[in-house]
């Protein structure tokens, strides 16, 4: 085990083999980093990620269209994340900062590929908590956890280009840049183009 993943502790229940053609339900976990605890949202959290996706900035660079609406924070941490956890297609986190318990930032797994061992995570963090390098340390040990810990073999970052700070935070949690997916995605302004990013568990040895 890399020291990398030796400096972070993730608990989990490893999701059961699927029955009948079935997905397993998303594993259920807590990673622990040095300044961060990321865990599964609760309906408690709701007034925190309200915030958190009501930022302009964030809102900029969601990969929803726009049309699709404002997110409902309330159901985001309770209906949503449960419904999406039942599919075995991914969950919905919070970064709780250690220091104050504030939630600084919401971490989501999404389009997991159970058969090829895939899942792709996206992020948003609270205005006052960028440039501190929080988000790349959640996104590293969420990533380090689903590859140890609940046997997944590839995770990916998807970044709209010209978003210049998730670019930095792919390559400082560790990610090698693939290449570009053409008109592959969505940002509130529109179609976009992807640049995808991955972390795969050869890079941990």
């Amino acid at each position: 085990m890399s020291e990398r993943s030796e400096e972070r502790s993730a608990q989990a229940s490893v999701p059961a083999p699927p029955e009948h053609g079935g997905l397993p339900p998303f594993p259920t976990l807590t990673v622990a980093t040095p300044r961060l605890q990321v865990r599964q949202l609760v309906a408690g959290d709701t007034p925190a990620v309200a915030e958190v996706f009501d930022d302009k900035q964030t809102r900029r660079w969601l990969p929803f269209p726009k049309e699709s609406g404002e997110i409902d924070a309330a159901a985001w941490c309770t209906d949503l994340a449960a419904e999406r956890r039942s599919r075995g297609a991914g969950d919905h986190y919070g970064m709780i900062r250690r220091e104050d318990d504030a939630l600084v930032g919401c971490l989501w797994t999404k389009h997991t590929d159970w058969v090829a061992r895939i899942t792709e995570v996206a992020y948003a963090v609270a205005p006052a908590a960028r440039g501190f390098g929080l988000a790349a340390e959640a996104v590293d040990g969420l990533a380090i956890a689903l590859l140890l810990e609940h046997g997944l073999q590839r995770v990916e970052l998807r970044v709209a280009p010209g978003n210049l700070a998730s670019r930095r935070v792919a390559e400082k949690a560790g990610f090698t840049y693939e290449g570009l997916l053409r008109n592959a995605g969505h940002v509130h302004s529109g179609r976009v183009d992807l640049e995808v990013w991955s972390l795969v568990t050869a890079d941990l040895r």
